[in-house]
């Protein structure tokens, strides 16, 4: 019995680690829409694609095709928002969300939320890439950041200044991400 439980887990732990995207695979995937941006907006496509890999895990979690957690509006069409669950980080007990499932206050005084609120849905990864670089552009409170659009590094410190996520080390977490993405470019041609 315990021999057929260990095969049993060992092909599941299989199926999952197939499912997983190495790094190399996410760069390869997502790569050419994160150029195409670049040569549109100006973004760099090592952050785009940085982002992207933090907001999903490296392509784990992408409901609805949403490769970087962009928010819907509320006048956002029903078809192009989705309900997910995230994690906030705020200053204040009380903000209003769609579902709020827990709300813990943390030692540095900031509470964490565990909600369900509106974000984009897109047809396709491609729509969500492009959409992304638009964001950036038609909302002001990015336009210091657009200024160092080209440098990754100091546009996700720029993106977290203003506000793009409520991680208290966002910015860092970019960084992490870009020089595992920067090598991976090294080691490919593209």
């Amino acid at each position: 019995m315990r021999v057929i439980l260990n095969q049993v887990q060992d092909a599941m732990t299989q199926k999952a680690i197939s499912k997983i995207m190495t790094t190399k695979d996410f760069v390869k995937k997502y790569y050419p829409f994160a150029k195409e941006v670049e040569a549109k907006k100006g973004i760099s496509a090592v952050f785009i694609l940085a982002q992207s890999a933090l907001e999903t895990g490296w392509g784990k979690s992408a409901p609805g095709n949403m490769m970087f957690g962009v928010k819907a509006a509320a006048n956002t069409p029903p078809e192009k928002r989705q309900l997910v669950s995230t994690t906030e980080i705020l200053a204040k007990p009380n903000a209003k969300f769609p579902v709020i499932i827990s709300v813990t206050k943390r030692a540095d005084g900031k509470y964490k939320y565990v909600v369900k609120d509106w974000f984009r849905k897109y047809a396709t990864p491609e729509e969500s890439f492009a959409d992304h670089a638009e964001f950036f552009h038609k909302n002001p409170r990015y336009a210091e950041a657009l200024k160092v659009k080209e440098n990754p590094n100091l546009f996700a410190e720029a993106v977290a200044k203003a506000g793009y996520a409520t991680a208290p080390n966002y910015a860092a977490q970019l960084k992490t991400i870009i020089k595992i993405i920067e090598k991976e470019l090294k080691n490919r041609i593209i």
